[in-house]
Parts: C-alpha cells; structure tokens; sequence
C-alpha cells in the first residue's frame, strides 16, 4: 500500500508540474509573424538626371522585413533623380569595364549627385571603383549581400548592389536623402 501512495502521489506531482508549465506557456505571448508590405515588384523605378549638389554618405541598415540603402544628398531636397534596377552584370559609367558584385542578384543605383564638389573637383565621397563602399558593412544581412562602388561621373554616382535574389524593392524620397529598400522575401509575412 505504501508503494502505491508514493506513486500517487510522485504523479500528482508530476501532473502538477506539467500542468504548471503549461500554464506558463500559454500565459507567454507568441510572438507573431511579422506582416510585411508586398507589391513593390523589382521593376526599374525612378528618373534619370544629374545635379551638381554633392552626394555625402551612404549608409546600410535592417529592418524587420527589409534591408535599407540610404544615400545622404544634403541640399538635395525632396527631387533628388535616381534609377534603381537589376542588371545582370554591374558595368561602371562611362568606361564600361564589369565590376564583380556578390549576391543572387545585383541591383544597380544610380543618383544623381556627384561624389566629388563640382565647383572645386574635391571629393565629398570617398570611395573608390570596383570597391566596397566605405563604412558600409552588409555582413549578416538579410537580403543584402555586397556593395560596390562604380563610378561618379558627370552629376551621377553609381553604386552596385549585391542581394541574395531578385527581391521587391521601393525607393523613397526623404528630405535630402534617397532611400532604397530591399524586401527578405516576396511573401506577406516575415
């Protein structure tokens, strides 16, 4: 009698504990998918063009459900002219010569400002063709896989963006700065 009460009783415990973390299982939020926009599509988008007001930065950030490219065009207003598309090779401007980009797919971002002071021919920009773009580092990204410098050249400045595959994206205009978001996936969630 004494050995069933102690198993009894070792199951009541049992059930006890199991009920316990089941409880506390339920009470803890799950934590949903993310809902991320759709219907971008990773056509070409924006206008060509060419300014005189310099280009000053470019940074990368992530995002739930995208990875960012920020282009700081300081004076550059609300207008600043781009062409963002996929290409299947990167070509620098104006001499043609193929730059190598990482990445499923390469998206290629053309602004139109100068990394260079157009008035005194003094870099604003520091990068240099063929390489990555200096204090941008994609490593760990999500979507993003390389960056790399083409060229700058009459108002234009042209950046070769590597990316894990054909992916949406959207371009943005924000007071003095272009804004090129790249979607991790082509589904509605995260």
């Amino acid at each position: 009698m004494r050995r069933i009460s102690a198993a009894v009783a070792a199951l009541v415990l049992a059930g006890a504990g199991l009920g316990a973390a089941a409880t506390s299982a339920a009470a803890a939020p799950a934590k949903a998918a993310a809902a991320c926009p759709t219907g971008w599509g990773s056509g070409d988008k924006g206008t060509v063009g060419s300014s005189i007001i310099p280009l000053t930065n470019v940074r990368a950030g992530q995002h739930e459900c995208y990875d960012r490219l920020v282009f700081d065009v300081p004076g550059g207003g609300n207008a600043i002219d781009h062409i963002v598309g996929y290409v299947d090779e990167f070509h620098q401007l104006a001499s043609g010569k193929q730059i190598p980009v990482a990445g499923g797919a390469i998206l290629e971002v053309r602004v139109a400002a100068p990394s260079y002071d157009p008035h005194g021919g003094g870099v604003v920009y520091p990068a240099q063709a063929g390489q990555p773009l200096p204090g941008v580092d994609v490593s760990g990204y999500t979507t993003f896989r390389d960056t790399r410098f083409g060229a700058s050249f009459e108002g234009e400045t042209q950046i070769g963006l590597g990316v894990r595959a054909r992916l949406p994206f959207r371009v943005i205009q924000l007071p003095d700065r272009l804004v090129v978001d790249v979607a991790h996936s082509w589904t509605s969630t995260g």
